[in-house]
């Protein structure tokens, strides 16, 4: 039993959505506790990842239907890492440029920087965040960095327009439990609780509707910019950890869901990776007149991704790999790229 988080997710989500839940996603044991009951950085982190996961569910159908299937058959699914996209840029509003928009929240939580990966395809840099205290359990989050200065005059100053107006959501409120958090590792229950509801708006989209001319000119150079364009920071797709993706590729193509045609597969050929392709999405913008127009552009997605076990490690304390690849991760990245 995870009371605490339990507690979390029910303030967050309310008890029948919280049922639901954790019949569907594995808790990890041994997460660190309190003795005085206070929530530890590593359980307000599991409980807010779950809320994420949740928002996945709701935006991706695939993903809940394949979840589903799952827990019909008593399964769970492991959160391996949730994937977030970013703009590296001046002209950024009040929310802070690239990353920086995650780490300030990521490190109070407990998390610390596991890996860097150029992924110079697709003009980002990636890197993947772990849990300190229980890195092998609690989901990674990949955080990716877009670099407009890569591009041409006009798609810059297209992104420009577009992500200049963001706002910065995360509020001082956040920000004292953030810092007493950091200091203390622990929070009240209800403090924590608190938090996971204050953050979960950080993970949305922070600028205002894009104008249809600036999303063309972006697509034209960069189906990822196009993405954030529409999506902004929500998670770009959830991974569920498997025991065999190849077996799990070819099962849920014969069940006729839209899969990547190929796995991945890492240079240590340790981490293997597919994924859905996204599911589309409807989202407004703004014409040539000022009025609204409608357009179906590509959403989140769900991913999976089996981890091998270093060979040399301990037998008494087999240790998986944690790492990523950058020719992986722009090979799922490709998932949103069309319609």
């Amino acid at each position: 039993m995870h009371p605490n988080i339990a507690t979390l997710l029910s303030a967050n989500l309310g008890e029948s959505r919280t049922r639901h839940l954790l019949s569907l996603v594995s808790v990890p044991d041994g997460l660190p506790s309190d003795a005085e009951g206070r929530a530890t950085r590593a359980e307000i982190a599991q409980a807010l990842n779950m809320v994420l996961f949740a928002g996945i569910l709701d935006r991706v159908p695939t993903g809940r239907a394949y979840t589903d299937d799952v827990a019909a058959t008593g399964g769970k699914v492991v959160f391996d890492h949730g994937a977030l996209r970013t703009v590296k840029w001046r002209d950024n509003g009040a929310l802070p440029e690239g990353e920086a928009a995650f780490t300030r929240i990521l490190r109070p939580l407990g998390y610390r920087l596991n890996g860097n990966y150029p992924l110079d395809r697709i003009s980002m840099t990636g890197r993947s965040y772990a849990h300190a205290d229980a890195p092998e359990g609690i989901a990674q989050f990949f955080v990716s960095e877009f670099h407009p200065e890569r591009f041409s005059d006009a798609f810059r100053e297209a992104v420009g327009r577009v992500t200049g107006n963001s706002a910065d959501p995360l509020t001082p409120r956040a920000q004292t439990l953030l810092w007493q958090l950091d200091r203390d590792g622990v929070l009240t229950v209800a403090d924590g609780a608190e938090l996971i509801g204050l953050l979960v708006p950080c993970f949305e989209r922070q600028h205002g509707v894009p104008r249809l001319a600036d999303y063309e000119t972006l697509l034209r150079e960069s189906a990822e910019m196009a993405w954030i364009a529409t999506e902004g920071n929500a998670f770009n797709h959830a991974t569920d950890r498997v025991d065999d993706v190849f077996g799990l590729s070819e099962q849920q193509k014969a069940l006729g869901r839209p899969m990547k045609d190929k796995v991945e597969v890492s240079g240590s050929g340790r981490v293997k990776q597919t994924a859905f392709r996204a599911d589309t999405v409807r989202r407004q913008f703004i014409g040539a007149q000022g009025e609204t127009v409608e357009r179906d552009v590509p959403g989140s997605f769900y991913e999976f991704i089996t981890r091998d076990r270093f060979a040399d490690a301990p037998a008494a304390s087999p240790r998986v790999d944690l790492g990523f690849d950058a020719g992986n991760a722009q090979g799922i990245f490709k998932m949103t790229a069309a319609v």
